[in-house]
């Protein structure tokens, strides 16, 4: 089974991307959707987090504003957030990674945002990195209306720079157009059949 890791800067074009190969077969496992899981009605990460920062869940869910007021206030709140959800979204991982093993898939994408800060990428045959030039990547994040220039700035900050995740990746795939990104999806997924087969 190959693994393709998936990553790219906020903005970019990863989400398309992922249901692009989602699309065409592969199965694929969002890092995102996996904290939302943890974090929503029966989520495993609510009580650990209630424990480790009183008042910032309900009565089923974590309450994120609440989590990013205790980051704001406090510089180690990060650090211990991710202690708590780093190893139950490996589980989460690991548990898909298995079952797709077990059922003799020839392909899957982890779609994970963080996949080289993370140091997941040691996890993955293969890594794709999705990019755009930063005046669309701003106007794509800009237009959600969800962020103001300056969250976007700290994001950004935080985050590898995208020539240093091109510069990692096996595959890189502009996503100016629908068409172009579709269209490096195939070539790519024709490359990988390749190295099955060989």
């Amino acid at each position: 089974m190959i693994i393709l890791g998936l990553t790219g800067s906020i903005g970019m074009g990863k989400s398309t991307t992922a249901a692009m190969f989602a699309a065409r077969g592969v199965p694929v496992w969002d890092a995102d959707a996996a904290v939302g899981a943890l974090y929503g009605p029966g989520g495993a990460a609510i009580p650990a987090i209630e424990d480790a920062f009183p008042g910032s869940t309900t009565e089923n869910s974590v309450d994120r504003s609440a989590l990013k007021a205790e980051i704001t206030k406090d510089r180690t709140a990060l650090k211990r957030i991710e202690a708590i959800v780093h190893p139950l979204v490996a589980q989460d991982r690991a548990a898909f990674l298995d079952h797709h093993r077990n059922a003799k898939s020839a392909l899957v994408l982890l779609d994970i945002p963080l996949l080289f800060e993370t140091g997941t990428d040691a996890l993955c045959d293969y890594t794709l990195t999705v990019t755009a030039p930063p005046d669309i990547q701003r106007a794509r994040v800009l237009e959600r209306g969800t962020m103001t220039e300056d969250q976007l700035a700290a994001i950004l900050a935080a985050q590898m720079p995208d020539a240093d995740k091109r510069a990692r990746a096996d595959f890189v795939i502009e996503t100016l157009t629908i068409q172009a990104a579709e269209a490096e999806v195939d070539h790519i997924l024709i490359q990988l059949k390749g190295s099955l087969d060989a």
